[in-house]
């Protein structure tokens, strides 16, 4: 029992980095029903960001605590901001142009930068992997131990942090689309953009602003992923964008609360995957779930048919 709550826990922590990410995707796809494929790089450079900001501070785990959240609050803003600039440059050079062209054609630009980003990003920081020297230390036992020597179940300050910041900011987003004038806005250019701009809305800034927000939930999960792992590379956006990717589309893409439950899950297979199997086949049970779900929800979980407008 004690070893199964502690996987719970892992799966948990990792499905939140994946649901942040997922989130990007999903908003993006809502608005104009493409996938940023330079989504996955954006969060690597926001992990390249802060690992570069954090070194520059030379902030450390024998820092003070209130220097340690001071200063990750610059760390994000700066992560946040670039990776943002990123977002919308994807946006202006990938997709508002070829908006009206044939579906494919956005496609293969964003995979295109996508792939322009990972051998600019690998030149210019190198190819080896970056450590990172833990910053946060500390936890709490939540069962097990004693005299018995149970196995110990155990949550760290860093796990607390970022399954806590996950949700407030999956709150707040929620909130954002569904009561703000942004958000309108955006539900309604993924209706019809063509009537919206009839309605006055800004398309244009619509969607540029959506890649933005996309941007900023990436640097966000980039950061928890290096404070997490403690080592990054140049090739962590391909993985993690394939992932959170997955974790959109098994949740129902197009739904927030989907992307963030599908990287729940995706999360927490991998971990009792390896927890319980072996570890190289983890992925081929969260693909293979995805595919199990959509055979019988081609939709995903929460995500709704289309409907074919006439």
């Amino acid at each position: 029992m004690e070893y199964f709550v502690q996987q719970l826990i892992n799966g948990i922590t990792l499905g939140s980095i994946y649901g942040l990410i997922a989130i990007g995707y999903t908003m993006v796809y809502g608005i104009i029903g493409m996938i940023n494929f330079a989504h996955g790089d954006i969060f690597m450079v926001g992990s390249f960001v802060a690992l570069i900001v954090i070194t520059a501070l030379g902030l450390t785990a024998s820092s003070g605590i209130g220097i340690i959240f001071a200063s990750l609050i610059l760390v994000l803003l700066c992560a946040m901001v670039v990776s943002s600039a990123f977002g919308w440059t994807v946006e202006r050079l990938a997709y508002r142009p070829l908006r009206g062209s044939f579906r494919l054609a956005p496609l293969i630009t964003a995979i295109g930068i996508s792939i322009v980003l990972q051998n600019y990003i690998q030149i210019a920081q190198g190819a080896r992997v970056k450590p990172l020297q833990p910053i946060f230390s500390g936890g709490y036992t939540l069962m097990g131990g004693g005299e018995s020597g149970a196995f110990l179940v155990q949550i760290s300050n860093i796990q607390i942090m970022i399954i806590s910041v996950t949700f407030v900011l999956m709150a707040i987003f929620s909130l954002i689309i569904a009561k703000t004038s942004l958000g309108r806005a955006q539900r309604s250019c993924e209706q019809d953009r063509k009537m919206a701009s009839l309605l006055g809305i800004n398309v244009d800034r619509t969607i540029s602003l959506t890649f933005v927000m996309g941007a900023m939930l990436a640097a966000v999960a980039g950061l928890m992923f290096l404070l997490y792992y403690g080592v990054i590379d140049f090739y962590i956006g391909f993985v993690a964008g394939v992932k959170a990717f997955t974790a959109a589309v098994l949740g129902g893409i197009g739904s927030l609360p989907g992307a963030m439950l599908g990287g729940l899950l995706i999360g927490l297979i991998e971990t009792f995957w390896s927890a319980y199997f072996s570890v190289e086949y983890k992925d081929v049970a969260a693909f293979s779930m995805l595919v199990i779900v959509l055979i019988f929800l081609p939709q995903g979980l929460l995500g709704k048919p289309e409907v074919e407008k006439v």
